[in-house]
């Protein structure tokens, strides 16, 4: 069956990038359909029920300075969702806890000496003083790092959690990369230090319904479990082939899935070294084990692992941010791992998952008894994270393709920042913007 009823543009993701493209424009009049392959929208802000209130798959927060995703929440009228709250971070190393959300907290942090400690205090102000990016576009993460901070600092501190972000990956990971972490995290403070973070009350999928919901409202139309197998030019336009047998035609289409699966949608027929090119950048996955508990596992919300043994990057403790009472009084606790999928981690289920976990959270929290654990919940991401290499942005394709009418906007176009709902939405209106002004042009 084929659908053609004049639809100016199809977007492929109901993410929120796809859904920020489909509101702007629309909102300039232009008609639009969404397809995306899963029965739910929001992408990797897909969420989950415990005790009648949803949960977010994968860990989720905003900085106070991610301002795109405010600005369109207030759009929408919902800015009284939005929560702010300090958080406590901390570091686990060598069997200890050390708080680290303050600069006095910092100060006391004894695995580094006294002059190392202070080393760790510039470096992120150093960090924050670095205004052109492409200066650091050439060298590592780790050449930079030890360059700032030196040796000790940077394997105390950031060679574990490199390593725990990206594994094999993590001597290859950008300068850059690393530079604007340091820069939101270093800009989302109060005024005593401490860190700030924001949450969307009732989950991040709650905002993409809600989202999704103005879309349908201003005349779009988003269609579920339509996966698009392949793509092909036509007399006029496009058309998307789906798995489910159905056809959509449009004047254009935009992209908003890993480029790797778009190269698979149009290498039948498009121009193999541009298919290597959408297939050069390497993306790994993530795996997350989400525990409802019936009692808390510590205070921090933000527990950050540099025991090089520990498999783990970070335990975070949803519900040291959002309260216990908000899901029936259970703890919630995710344990997450980026890693390629092709390791054997990756392919566990939630029951393997969580043996082979325990011995390690034991070993951390040793009152942690396994009848704490109410449930358990396992979650997979194939595309999670985009390896953000040295010289990245000579990797990244052009939003308009070759192909007159095609256009991509995915994560892994995100450059200097890193992937997030908030520059998805910025990224994803603006291409709305861009597209909407050429085509109210013709």
């Amino acid at each position: 069956m084929t659908y053609s009823n004049a639809t100016q543009v199809i977007i492929i993701g109901a993410g929120f990038t796809g859904l920020s493209a489909a509101y702007e424009l629309l909102k300039k009049g232009v008609s639009v359909v969404v397809l995306e392959a899963d029965m739910h929208v929001g992408g990797l802000g897909a969420a989950f029920d415990v005790k009648g209130e949803k949960l977010d798959r994968f860990y989720h927060h905003w900085f106070t300075n991610d301002n795109e995703i405010m600005n369109l929440i207030d759009e929408l009228g919902l800015s009284d969702h939005v929560e702010v709250n300090p958080t406590n971070t901390g570091v686990y190393y060598a069997n200890n806890f050390f708080k680290l959300s303050t600069p006095w907290d910092l100060l006391n942090f004894k695995p580094l000496s006294f002059i190392d400690r202070i080393r760790l205090g510039l470096l992120a102000l150093r960090a924050r003083k670095v205004k052109d990016w492409k200066v650091l576009e050439s060298i590592t993460a780790e050449q930079w790092l030890q360059k700032l901070g030196g040796a000790q600092v940077y394997k105390v501190i950031w060679q574990p959690l490199l390593k725990g972000k990206f594994g094999r990956y993590a001597n290859q990971v950008s300068a850059v990369w690393f530079w604007n972490k340091l820069k939101l995290r270093g800009g989302s403070r109060g005024k005593g230090g401490e860190e700030r973070l924001a949450y969307f009350k009732g989950s991040f999928a709650a905002l993409a319904e809600a989202l999704a919901d103005k879309v349908r409202s201003l005349g779009g139309e988003i269609i579920l479990n339509a996966h698009v197998d392949n793509m092909e030019r036509i007399a006029g336009g496009w058309e998307c082939h789906c798995m489910n047998g159905q056809n959509y035609s449009s004047d254009n289409i935009i992209s908003t899935v890993a480029l790797p699966l778009t190269a698979q949608m149009i290498e039948s027929w498009a121009d193999p070294e541009y298919i290597s090119h959408l297939k050069r950048i390497q993306y790994i996955g993530n795996t997350c084990l989400v525990m409802e508990l019936s009692r808390s596992l510590s205070k921090t919300y933000w527990l950050n692992v540099n025991d090089p043994d520990f498999p783990f990057v970070g335990v975070i403790e949803h519900t040291n941010f959002e309260s216990p009472v908000t899901y029936g009084g259970r703890h919630i606790i995710y344990l997450s791992k980026y890693l390629p999928t092709d390791e054997k981690l990756y392919a566990m289920d939630k029951d393997a998952f969580f043996d082979y976990a325990f011995p390690f959270l034991k070993r951390m929290f040793p009152d942690f008894e396994r009848d704490w654990v109410i449930r358990t919940h396992l979650w997979k991401a194939e595309w999670s994270q985009p390896v953000v290499e040295k010289n990245y942005s000579q990797l990244i394709p052009e939003k308009q393709t070759p192909y007159k009418g095609l256009y991509l906007c995915s994560m892994a176009q995100i450059y200097p920042e890193d992937r997030g709902t908030n520059y998805a939405v910025r990224e994803g209106r603006k291409l709305g913007n861009k597209l909407a002004c050429e085509i109210i042009k013709e």
